[in-house]
């Protein structure tokens, strides 16, 4: 979600790899110290953490890689040993993980491992050149932190639009008196698919970031066009529709509007009532469920009447999901790693970022599992099967998805994770700014200036309770992140680190600053991102 080329004077002068090289952003000489990525706030944070004393360690091999999505279908792509998903990492709450990375991309691709998620100590977050210097091809770096809070995570890079390829994977922390009981547990990871395809993420991305002005309009598309501010997306019919041919690479394609609008990889047309409109800008040909497609798809198999745990992820670049298991109702009990009051529902939608952990009792048969693209036209599905019988089509759509479908603002806290009563010591106003005529996505009307991070950050100090007003002055909806924290959705929501703000709308989160560091806030919509769409929430020293 960093740019390379952005980056590249500076990390010139930042040398080789490592955590702990970077000092306090300085900035002009008024500007606030802040505390250090490695500093000794940092440390003793660290120092509080419940340890078990237990180490498990992982080398994570990133490099050019062809994964199978299956039904035939390869795709040449960038991926943590080889695979998509990446391998699952599985520890217990209080075990230190010890995760090697080796870069062995192209020559001249740094990369990096966000723990998306975990409250860790800042110096492992893996956000290139904040906290650390990025990791640069034929070089490793091992990322150590106790991880303590039990709960569904991934992890993935924060450099460029790395996220849209293969180089993801579920990291799961168990709870040692875990409170449900359940008989099975499956991890669901949902992707929305583009590399090795009809293109790259970092074509992608050079595409759309042009906007829409600088597209072919078939006329004048000068700021006199009246389209200012407006995300486009009701012009004509361009959602994403079928899939390609079964082929290892499909031709990328041209689409047109009407209005003479050409585009390989802009999406028009997605709109959603639950995401408040415009659904999202990219033309993905696929949409996985643990690496495949819905015509091959991945099989959980189990028993009639055992009750399974779901931890369902949303790795994807631009996709919210909307998730419901034919002939099934869901139980919510977790969302971001932290218990929430349980819910029932048919279906659920999740954002970028987001994670849902659900019980179900399994039924006798054959049932889909199908995240459906929201607003797009198009969805991901796997299969559950606890007896013989014929597997339901690629297409199917289960009633679920058209019953109740639960959002986060509809959950509330558990009693032992909702925030105690406190003064709120600390306001910030984060509004949400930008649109696709320019595709100039910022926060507070600035985009994010990767060559001074440090530069007008959202100051914190140790112990504060702090309240972020995120104000959607967009036409689009916006799945907001926080690094090393969780927040909780007003006085009583649930606790998260990523929710979904709806176009012109205002959430207020708090949280309580008791992890010191330099701290990302962003869109997880990874070209948003990209873009600008990015804050830095930094301790003042």
């Amino acid at each position: 979600m960093n740019s390379i080329n952005r980056r590249s004077l500076l990390l010139a002068g930042l040398g080789a790899a490592g955590a702990g090289t970077l000092a306090a952003c300085t900035g002009s000489s008024s500007a606030p110290t802040l505390v250090s990525p490695s500093g000794a706030p940092v440390a003793a944070a660290e120092k509080k953490r419940t340890g078990t004393g237990r180490q498990h360690k992982v080398t994570l091999t990133a490099a050019p890689a062809t994964v199978d999505l299956g039904g035939g279908i390869k795709a040449r792509t960038w991926a943590y040993d080889g695979r998509t998903p990446g391998k699952e990492i599985r520890l217990s709450a209080g075990d230190t993980l010890a995760a090697e990375l080796a870069n062995q991309l192209p020559d001249r691709t740094s990369t990096s491992v966000h723990w998306h998620g975990i409250a860790l100590r800042n110096d492992m977050d893996g956000v290139p050149p904040a906290t650390q210097t990025a990791v640069r091809a034929g070089s490793t770096f091992t990322y150590r932190f106790i991880a303590d809070a039990p709960g569904t995570y991934f992890f993935h890079p924060h450099v460029g639009v790395q996220l849209d390829r293969a180089l993801y994977a579920p990291l799961i922390v168990e709870d040692p008196r875990e409170p449900l009981a359940y008989d099975d547990e499956w991890v669901i990871v949902l992707d929305d698919w583009v590399d090795g395809v009809t293109g790259t993420p970092d074509e992608v991305f050079a595409e759309i970031r042009q906007g829409m002005g600088g597209m072919d309009m078939g006329g004048d598309s000068g700021s006199g066009s009246g389209m200012e501010g407006h995300d486009m997306h009701g012009m004509g019919d361009m959602s994403e529709g079928a899939s390609p041919a079964d082929s290892p690479a499909a031709s990328p394609t041209t689409s047109a509007s009407p209005g003479g609008m050409a585009s390989t990889f802009m999406l028009m047309g997605a709109e959603s009532d639950l995401l408040g409109g415009d659904a999202g800008d990219v033309k993905y040909p696929y949409h996985l469920v643990n690496g495949r497609v819905p015509t091959d798809p991945a099989v959980h198999t189990g028993r009639p009447g055992r009750r399974v745990r779901l931890r369902i992820i949303n790795a994807g670049g631009d996709t919210a999901y909307r998730v419901a298991l034919g002939g099934h109702r869901l139980t919510v009990t977790h969302t971001d790693g932290f218990p929430v009051v349980h819910r029932q529902t048919d279906a659920l939608l999740i954002g970028m970022g987001e994670r849902y952990d659900v019980l179900v009792t399994l039924g006798d048969g054959v049932f889909p599992l199908v995240a459906l693209a929201e607003g797009k036209d198009a969805s991901g599905m796997a299969l559950v099967r606890t007896s013989s019988g014929r597997a339901p089509s690629a297409g199917v759509r289960p009633k679920e998805l058209d019953g109740t479908v639960l959002t986060a603002s509809r959950l509330r806290a558990a009693d032992d994770v909702r925030l105690r009563s406190a003064r709120t010591d600390v306001v910030h106003e984060v509004r949400l700014t930008g649109g696709m005529m320019r595709y100039d996505w910022a926060v507070n009307g600035k985009r994010f200036d990767m060559t001074d991070p440090g530069a007008d950050p959202l100051l914190v100090e140790e112990g504060q309770r702090v309240r972020l007003d995120f104000v959607n002055d967009t036409t689009m909806w916006h799945p907001m992140h926080l690094h090393g924290h969780t927040y909780q959705l007003g006085g009583s929501g649930p606790r998260k680190d990523t929710a979904i703000v709806l176009p012109k709308k205002r959430l207020s989160v708090f949280f309580d600053a008791d992890n010191p560091g330099q701290w990302m806030l962003h869109c997880h919509n990874a070209y948003h991102a990209e873009a600008g769409m990015m804050a830095l929430v930094a301790y003042r020293a």
